[in-house]
């Protein structure tokens, strides 16, 4: 009967591919640690208020752009002073806004390695005793967007986006008002999935209708800001480049894997299944998709992102509770399992990754059409955008709790089997400490592998919502530890792959009397091997059967 690598594989050369694995760990978070920066940066911009040319409020000249920097700029007018009457109006100007900002005197570009852009508008309020704002004020934007390349004319800017948008407007003051600015949030405006342009201009009115009562009682509007906020173009490279390397890694793995297992007399177990799955889930995942960016307008790539990510995390969290499982069912016989005895488990993971899949396509599926769009505008939008995140960190964490029992159930199981080793001989005791000792590693490596993707899951929900849900703590979520977490899965992955693939030892060919005896007291206990993992008991309990 022929077991799995784990159980035959001599301890010099399992001691071997250990430290090969760690040593392959330590570099993945070097990399992310030396030479990786930061995952994300953000630039904050000052809107240049731009005289309006339009007469009598009428709709703007079709292909008219407002910018501020290079030849055919716009005029600018000031807009700190409200009591003189030859100043502007927050509705008879145009903001402009226009990213990257110089830096020293150069013009900066963006690079295509940036991958996607965030626009967070901020809006200053002077307090004035005839205009008072009241919180949650409704205040809507004409937003336009425009792009332009290396080599192209200044004013040669042309349209990308545009969207007239509502959104909540929350401020609020302390006592002492007089002379003193108004403490607004910040108001998610747009997000493109990718960075195929050089420069990005930004234009925004805000429109006054006293009868439909569109941006009535908003006060005395001084300034925008606008905080850009993109992925840094090492951090991506660090990243694809790590990706490349894995890729064609973990494909041989896989392949070479199921080739074992398809040359078996019997058909694949449902582990051997889970862990084929596994791999694939981890190749996809591991394309280097972000090369076609390079080349492509593909704003699509920030969604298929987040749906490689979902469908990887989805077969990675049932592989967990399925590999706990198979170590605590007791089969009798040539039994075998199948995913019917894990559908409870298995449905509560689904409707999980299927409530994030429905919540990402509501926001960054209509994105494609409109980057102006966000489900964060509204307060009910906002509360179950929230609650949906929040739900899915305490689901997450609940997981957690549970493979962490069933792991331990395992543990428990695994005593219990150790009672009875010592009444064995000299030679099957050693083999069978051997194979325990190495499956209680695996099954820890395992729980320390749950634990960092939950954290790291909860830690990049949060990064990506804070700037939504206008909480700007300080967390430091740093290279090292997605590089870390990142190679952690392949390395456990590519591990899984070399220790569960089918063994070609045989070992005892023919056990004696006295050795099938002891496996027979072994097999009794109260637990069973996974798909054979003990091939010598799954012998033994079919000996003594016949």
């Amino acid at each position: 009967m022929q077991g799995t690598i784990i159980e035959n594989l001599s301890g010099k050369k399992l001691s071997v591919l250990v430290v090969l694995l760690i040593i392959a760990q330590i570099i993945c978070i070097l990399i992310g640690g030396l030479v990786a920066p930061k995952p994300a940066t953000s630039q904050s911009i000052l809107a240049t208020a731009c005289k309006d040319d339009r007469v009598n409020g009428s709709e703007p000249r079709p292909g008219k752009w407002y910018y501020a920097r290079g030849k055919g700029g716009c005029e600018a007018v000031d807009m700190s002073m409200y009591d003189s009457e030859s100043q502007y109006q927050a509705y008879q100007v145009v903001y402009t806004f226009q990213m990257p900002l110089p830096r020293s005197g150069n013009e900066l570009d963006y690079s295509r390695w940036q991958q996607n852009l965030i626009g967070v508008l901020q809006i200053d309020i002077v307090y004035h005793s005839q205009l008072q704002v009241a919180p949650m004020s409704p205040i809507v934007l004409d937003a336009r967007l425009a792009y332009r390349n290396k080599g192209d004319p200044d004013d040669a800017w042309k349209h990308y986006a545009s969207s007239r948008v509502e959104r909540i407007l929350d401020c609020s003051i302390g006592d002492k008002k007089e002379e003193y600015a108004y403490d607004c949030g910040t108001i998610p405006l747009f997000e493109l999935g990718s960075l195929y342009h050089d420069y990005y201009l930004l234009n925004i009115r805000l429109p006054l209708d006293t009868e439909k009562n569109i941006n009535q009682g908003l006060g005395h509007i001084t300034d925008l800001s606008l905080i850009a906020i993109n992925q840094n173009g090492g951090f991506t490279k660090v990243w694809v480049s790590l990706k490349t390397v894995f890729f064609p890694i973990v494909l041989a793995f896989l392949t070479w894997y199921w080739r074992r297992v398809h040359i078996l007399s019997r058909s694949p177990a449902l582990l051997e299944y889970m862990v084929l799955a596994l791999g694939s889930a981890l190749s996809f995942l591991n394309m280097p998709l972000e090369y076609l960016t390079l080349s492509f307008d593909m704003p699509v790539m920030l969604l298929l992102s987040d749906i490689r990510q979902g469908v990887f995390y989805a077969v990675l969290l049932s592989f967990w509770l399925i590999f706990a499982g198979e170590h605590l069912m007791i089969q009798d016989g040539d039994q075998r399992s199948s995913l019917k005895c894990y559908w409870r488990h298995l449905s509560a993971v689904f409707v999980g990754c299927l409530s994030l899949f429905v919540f990402d396509m509501c926001e960054r599926g209509v994105q494609l059409r409109n980057p102006f769009f966000s489900i964060w505008v509204t307060s009910i939008g906002a509360k179950m955008a929230l609650s949906f995140i929040i739900l899915a960190a305490i689901s997450a964490g609940l997981y957690l709790l549970f493979l962490t029992y069933m792991i331990w159930k395992v543990f428990i199981n695994i005593s219990i089997k150790r009672a009875v080793l010592p009444s064995m001989s000299s030679a099957r005791r050693l083999h069978y400490e051997g194979v325990i000792y190495r499956f209680k590693f695996l099954m820890i490596t395992t729980l320390l592998c749950a634990s960092l993707t939950v954290i790291g899951f909860i830690l990049g929900q949060m990064a990506e919502g804070q700037w939504k849900w206008d909480e700007h703590y300080e967390l430091e979520t740093t290279s090292a530890f997605f590089t870390g977490v990142y190679g952690m899965w392949n390395i456990y992955i590519i591990a899984l792959l070399c220790l569960y693939a089918p063994s070609h030892k045989k070992w005892p060919a023919e056990p004696s009397d006295q050795s099938l005896s002891e496996e027979i007291e072994f097999a009794r206990l109260p637990i069973t091997e996974p798909n054979e993992m003990l091939s010598l008991t799954a012998f033994a309990r079919k000996t003594a059967t016949e």
